[in-house]
């Protein structure tokens, strides 16, 4: 018997890949990307410490080293350019990308304090390393080097427009550490950040940062800020505390703030808020008996 050949045109029609083929590839990592993120949001509205170390050790492991997701100033690029990926085998950076923007109108700089890898590793080595370490930037000067990572911002986002070169990302951004890919140089100038961020707290986040910029920016919008009271306007043990530079005296600074907890703890403290204090010296005067006037 004799068989038939094969379709010397290729007309035979090769398979089609369908919808459900596409999303069962890419499930496993939306479903440990969302319970990342579902982590960080009940960490951020719990206000729980150990939550939110735990928070910032899985940042560094899961959306660092193992998977090496992050949001980068290329993703600013894309926007720039409105050159997007396709949909369909990409919802995993739609749905981190969508995530980040409206977590930034709904609260601030939420993915600069919760979700960055990077972020999470300065935080954490903040925590690690001795305090005594620590130098305290002067705040005339810290305020006014919290505008250098605008300047960057500023200058990159001209670079790319006149070059369309994306390479420019690696030399402001040190993301690509994470997938454990670089150049000497490169290698170097991340070991001088990391031993300069262990005298200075997130010294790329508060001063270098383009895309913490660029949220910065965003964070304008913020729906949902956070609570400041009366006595704030003289109080000064948020300000002192905050390691972010965001409070000075009664005014948060959205574009600094990340939305860390330690402020907002303090503020729920009735012990060292004096906010609830003075509320409870006015309570307790006004059930005092009064005293009889002879």
């Amino acid at each position: 018997m004799i068989q038939p050949e094969a379709d010397p045109w290729g007309f035979d029609e090769e398979p089609v890949e369908t919808l459900a083929d596409v999303l069962q590839a890419q499930v496993p990592d939306l479903a440990l990307l969302a319970a990342f993120l579902v982590l960080a949001f009940i960490s951020f509205r719990r206000k729980s410490v150990p939550l939110k170390y735990a928070t910032l050790v899985a940042a560094v492991a899961y959306m660092g080293f193992t998977k090496s997701t992050l949001i980068s100033i290329t993703d600013v690029f894309r926007l720039v350019d409105w050159d997007l990926p396709v949909f369909r085998s990409s919802l995993l950076w739609y749905g981190f990308a969508g995530v980040t923007l409206v977590s930034t109108v709904l609260w601030g700089r939420f993915y600069c304090g919760r979700v960055c890898a990077f972020g999470a590793l300065t935080q954490l080595m903040d925590a690690v390393l001795p305090a005594t370490w620590r130098v305290e930037v002067p705040k005339p000067l810290e305020a006014r080097a919290a505008w250098i990572k605008f300047g960057v911002l500023a200058g990159v986002l001209a670079y790319y427009v006149a070059t369309h070169n994306l390479l420019v990302y690696q030399y402001v951004e040190p993301f690509w550490m994470f997938t454990l890919v670089g150049t000497t140089p490169m290698w170097v100038g991340l070991g001088v950040l990391l031993v300069a961020s262990a005298f200075v707290r997130n010294l790329y986040c508060r001063f270098l940062c383009p895309l913490g910029a660029a949220l910065g920016v965003l964070s304008n919008l913020t729906v949902f800020r956070i609570r400041r009271w009366s006595e704030c306007s003289t109080c000064r043990i948020c300000q002192k505390a905050c390691e972010w530079g965001a409070i000075q005296g009664p005014k948060i600074l959205v574009t600094e703030c990340v939305r860390c907890d330690d402020c907002e703890r303090l503020y729920a403290d009735q012990q060292k808020c004096p906010h609830w204090r003075i509320l409870d010296y006015q309570a307790k005067k006004k059930v005092l008996p009064l005293t009889p006037v002879r």
